[in-house]
């Protein structure tokens, strides 16, 4: 007998049921993950890597993913960690994107902003990393000015404040223009009123609307 064509006899069924066995817990995996049933969607992707010891750069993402949407952050951050290092650029590029995401969630802005800008250096092409930087940078920009009226901002004089709740006052009767009046009049005579300029502006603005 042909030892050689019996060990292929033998072999291959296992070989085959093996693959099917992987096929099925792939789409299985997929549909999970489809349905929004996202702790079972991580079940199903740990079992790839424990049972099949089956590995891929999209099996990292997408097991990042589950995680994220079932608000395990750890596990997600650990994951996206993983996916950056994939060769294929797309794929690393939307693991830094999401990476972002999770560090914006906890106001970890700087290294949010970082991780958005790996993202486009991996793939000048995603558009939703591109939308991320941009929009946490101006926001950032934003409260960084306004840090800096803030400090820059005076004390208000118990003048100051004896004006700001006249012009309340004023307010509460829909007397926007005479409320406008008394601050603009008070900035005149202590500079300290200045601190209320936000509230100057809004009233600037909704007179100018009223008396459209």
């Amino acid at each position: 007998m042909n030892w050689k064509a019996l060990f292929i006899l033998l072999f291959l069924p296992a070989s085959w049921t093996f693959i099917s066995r992987l096929n099925a817990a792939i789409d299985a995996a997929e549909e999970a993950y489809a349905k929004t049933e996202y702790e079972e969607s991580i079940a199903a992707h740990l079992r790839l890597i424990e049972e099949f010891q089956f590995s891929s750069e999209n099996l990292d993402f997408d097991l990042g993913l589950s995680y994220q949407y079932a608000e395990k952050l750890e596990e997600a951050t650990a994951n996206y960690d993983k996916a950056i290092m994939a060769q294929n650029s797309f794929i690393s590029s939307m693991a830094f994107n999401q990476g972002g995401v999770l560090l914006g969630n906890k106001q970890e802005n700087e290294a949010a902003l970082s991780k958005f800008k790996s993202a486009l250096i991996k793939n000048p092409l995603n558009e939703e990393a591109r939308h991320n930087y941009e929009l946490l940078a101006r926001w950032m920009k934003r409260d960084e000015e306004r840090q800096q009226q803030d400090q820059d901002r005076p004390e208000p004089s118990e003048f100051a404040k004896q004006k700001k709740a006249e012009a309340d006052r004023l307010v509460e009767q829909f007397r926007f223009r005479d409320a406008l009046n008394v601050m603009t009049q008070a900035l005149e005579q202590d500079e300290t009123v200045a601190a209320y300029q936000e509230f100057i502006t809004n009233l600037q603005e909704v007179t100018e609307i009223n008396e459209k």
